[in-house]
């Protein structure tokens, strides 16, 4: 293949720096630290403010640091450290106390979501919103598509809304056996309530993680779960799961 015009287009000088800084928060400052003035910082690695700011906010988006109005820019302490398998996270209906029940609707599911739970375009089902909550943190925030033939016992229009009513459909999936489960994860933006929920900026990078239940050879359910990306990390385990683990610094990333 010839040369592309991407093969010459130099590394840009704010990506450089940035890979430099991201050694010297390594070897020179603990977490927590307060980072010199910009001034400063630009004077010691011969940059201009410009090119300095253009590195801090792409060290802040990768979560290695965070700004914080009247304090200035710290040093990030590691990403939380949760987990997507199936053990740790807990199939739909399971009691897992790192997720809080928000409530619960009957609603039309968005289209890909109805595809994968093979129900009739326009048909309404129960979509449950939990939170996840690491540390006192706001780690995720999930919808959880059920489709009314999965709990028969609660019909859409009849099933109770808000807390009560999320608890009402985890608790019928909870008794419906299940025969396993597949994940797939991307890249993605913050919807603006997601943002809230989670805590961050609209259109803020996120790790949306899709998960869909089987029970005899139809899908039970759907569950979207959106992470912050600048506090999660993907990694992969032995067991083939792909997990949310506590980063090391001198370790590689695995992203799908």
């Amino acid at each position: 293949m010839g040369t592309t015009q991407l093969d010459t287009v130099p590394e840009p000088k704010y990506w450089h720096l940035k890979t430099v800084l991201a050694e010297a928060l390594d070897s020179e400052f603990a977490v927590g630290e307060i980072l010199p003035n910009e001034r400063e910082l630009a004077a010691r690695f011969g940059v201009a403010r410009a090119t300095l700011r253009q590195a801090l906010e792409q060290l802040e988006l990768e979560g290695r640091l965070q700004r914080r109005r009247g304090v200035g820019t710290t040093v990030a302490p590691p990403r939380v450290g949760v987990s997507v398998g199936s053990v740790q996270q807990g199939r739909p209906g399971a009691t897992d106390g790192d997720w809080e029940v928000a409530d619960s609707a009957p609603a039309v599911p968005p289209a890909a979501v109805a595809r994968l739970l093979g129900t009739e375009a326009g048909e309404p089902v129960h979509i449950v919103r939990r939170s996840r909550v690491t540390g006192g943190q706001p780690v995720a925030a999930e919808l959880l598509y059920v489709p009314p033939a999965s709990v028969p016992a609660l019909p859409a229009a009849d099933a109770p809304a808000g807390p009560p009513g999320a608890r009402a459909v985890l608790a019928e999936l909870g008794n419906l056996g299940l025969d396993g489960e597949d994940q797939a994860v991307e890249l993605g933006s913050a919807r603006a309530d997601e943002a809230k929920q989670l805590d961050r900026l609209p259109g803020a990078p996120v790790l949306v993680v899709t998960t869909r239940y089987f029970t005899r050879g139809r899908t039970a359910a759907v569950a979207v779960a959106t992470y912050r990306a600048d506090t999660c990390r993907l990694t992969f385990g032995d067991s083939g799961t792909v997990e949310l683990a506590h980063e090391t610094r001198d370790a590689g990333a695995s992203r799908v």
